[in-house]
């Protein structure tokens, strides 16, 4: 058995609970800084009541609206303004696009420079060296988790991809997940946000970085997104499951930024940057065909890989059957697609034509490090192929 060596980071703070979302005010003043940029959703509306309470409380409050995914053109615009409203604490409420586009905000105020000095990939990827500015996240929605990760995934046009800012400088000082927040939040929104969740929690305990500490996380996740997922989605999500997806979100969250994730966000990046698509609908259709893969690949190629047991324990997670096999963990994760109507790729407009290109990125987004095993060229065309 090898030595275990590993490192956990995670924002400075986290708050979590029903109704807690009245003491971000406090939080934030206690920051230190006057002047916030509330970043938001395209609904600005939502955070209109921590508008109010901040500005209560003395601060000066400028507004920032994400409409979409974020992305470089978008974060350029909110330094301007950032830089314009001399702001010194930025504040982000909304889903995992405000949030990201919050933390790139953020940190990207005190590096001086272009995003793409610092973006991977697309960029020049130079790390970033210098405290950000004060940030706090609320999310409203229960999927990304990325109130607790030390990137953010911003979109270019020219380049038709995503790509990650990524350092220890962009973990929130305050990560506050109130489950009250998905009252209200449509179906749609909780079973694509869910299944994001749920691959945010398997790729971590199946990654050749898994460690003690995030399988811990994982374990609790899978089991709260298994009992509650499609029963949100589909009857409506109670305080119950309300608490179990949030707290599924956040656990995901610090599994990925602790543990990296595999094929399904090494593809789901660059669909993002080819198509109009909602990341978690493309985790979700990506989902089962990864594990399958994989499965295979280990079976042949890695039979003393230690992912592989991983793929019965997950299945038992997931079935709550302690005899379950490992296949049943995949013919699960379809059975919940199916159930919650999330339909595959070509709705977006991937084509079998462009194949060939989304492997050749996929290939060399930076989730694909953290798979079990490489992937053929043949096996990734295989999965993209089996998620149309």
């Amino acid at each position: 058995m090898s030595p275990t060596a590993f490192e956990f980071a995670t924002a400075t703070r986290i708050v979590f609970g029903p109704g807690r979302l009245a003491e971000a005010p406090e939080l934030v003043r206690g920051l230190g800084g006057q002047r916030v940029l509330l970043v938001t959703g395209k609904t600005p509306a939502r955070a209109g009541a921590l508008r109010e309470s901040l500005e209560a409380l003395g601060l000066t409050v400028t507004g920032f609206r994400v409409e979409g995914e974020p992305t470089v053109d978008l974060v350029r615009q909110g330094l301007g303004l950032l830089a314009q409203e001399r702001c010194d604490v930025v504040v982000a409420m909304g889903g995992g696009s405000a949030l990201d586009a919050g933390k790139a905000l953020a940190a990207l105020a005190t590096q001086g420079g272009d995003p793409l000095d610092y973006l991977e990939v697309i960029g020049r990827g130079q790390p970033l060296t210098r405290a950000s500015l004060p940030f706090v996240a609320i999310p409203t929605t229960a999927g990304t988790g990325s109130e607790v990760t030390r990137n953010a995934v911003l979109g270019s046009k020219e380049a038709q991809v995503k790509a990650s800012l990524r350092g220890p400088k962009l973990l929130p000082a305050v990560a506050l997940v109130d489950p009250d927040l998905l009252i209200g939040a449509p179906a749609s929104v909780l079973a694509a946000s869910g299944m994001d969740a749920l691959s945010q929690l398997i790729e971590p305990f199946l990654s050749a970085r898994a460690n003690p500490l995030t399988d811990a996380l994982a374990r609790e996740g899978l089991r709260r997104s298994a009992r509650s997922l499609r029963r949100a989605v589909l009857e409506g999500p109670d305080a119950e499951a309300r608490e179990d997806l949030a707290l599924a979100s956040l656990l995901g969250g610090l599994c990925l930024a602790n543990s990296g994730l595999g094929a399904v966000h090494g593809f789901a990046a660059p669909v993002g940057g080819m198509f109009d698509a909602p990341h978690g609908a493309v985790c979700a259709a990506l989902l089962s065909a990864v594990l399958d893969v994989n499965l295979r690949a280990l079976r042949a190629r890695a039979p003393e890989h230690p992912s592989l047991p991983r793929f019965r324990e997950l299945a038992v997670l997931l079935t709550g059957r302690a005899e379950a096999r490992e296949e049943e963990a995949l013919s699960w994760v379809e059975a919940l697609r199916a159930d919650l109507r999330i339909p595959g790729l070509a709705t977006y407009g991937l084509t079998p034509a462009r194949l060939p290109e989304l492997v050749t990125k996929a290939r060399a987004a930076s989730s694909m490090k953290a798979n079990p095993l490489t992937l053929t060229d043949a096996e990734l065309a295989e999965i993209a192929t089996r998620a149309l």
